[in-house]
């Protein structure tokens, strides 16, 4: 984290200028510091000389395109938490919305978009991948072999690290809090992500993702396992 602000450092990266300062004045006035780049390798470099606490992504980006900086952003580092990601995404581009998702991105807002509507999903995104202060919640988490701690926001199974984005990690604790019940993917849009609308397909991208990492067989989930006409259930091992 930077420590620069009480609500913390946000990399803007647009190439288009007009977009980046729009952002910037309004994410300013929310209270972040704001740091900006306007190619995909600068926004590399950026990244890597003053690591921000979330980063807003375009995705038709010079040099190398949002999704390409995106997936190496998210490139497994199991020693530091990873750094929440909201895309900038044209309007009724759902591939591209589904393909950030799938690479790690944790929530989008489609151009044109409302710079206010911006700055507080920005707010809402980097709220939960800090947890709530000041309430009495359990520091672990743990199904089996499975174990979420969630002061550092880490997760392992079977003792070996387990790299989940800010997103993943909440749709985890959330499953883990709530064993044995099932959930549709709007209860779920509405109580991991808190939104009150939004594309059901996050939620379905999100569970994918999750299983590729925590289960052992993908394709025949155990633990998130498919309520069919309902959503979703977490089921714990036995024992």
């Amino acid at each position: 984290m930077s420590g620069e602000t009480d609500h913390g450092l946000v990399l803007v990266v647009d190439d288009d200028e007009t977009v980046r300062d729009v952002v910037c004045r309004y994410l300013r006035l929310a209270g972040f510091a704001v740091d900006v780049a306007g190619t995909g390798p600068a926004a590399l470099e950026r990244f890597a000389a003053r690591r921000p606490d979330l980063v807003v992504l375009d995705v038709m980006l010079p040099g190398l395109d949002g999704f390409e900086v995106c997936r190496r952003l998210r490139e497994p580092d199991p020693g530091e938490p990873g750094v929440p990601v909201v895309l900038l995404t044209a309007l009724g581009e759902e591939e591209d919305r589904i393909a950030g998702l799938r690479l790690g991105a944790d929530d989008y807002v489609t151009k044109p978009f409302s710079p206010r509507e911006l700055s507080l999903r920005v707010a809402s995104v980097l709220r939960r991948s800090r947890g709530a202060p000041g309430v009495a919640a359990p520091t672990e988490l743990t199904d089996g072999d499975l174990r979420l701690d969630l002061a550092a926001r880490t997760a392992s199974l079977a003792g070996d690290p387990v790299a989940l984005t800010a997103r993943e990690f909440d749709l985890l604790a959330f499953f883990l809090s709530h064993p044995a019940t099932a959930y549709s993917r709007t209860e779920l849009l509405e109580r991991v992500w808190g939104w009150d609308f939004g594309d059901l397909s996050t939620v379905t991208v999100h569970v994918r993702r999750l299983r590729e990492k925590i289960e052992r067989d993908p394709a025949a989930p155990e633990r998130v396992v498919t309520v069919w006409g309902v959503g979703y259930r977490y089921d714990a091992r036995p024992g």
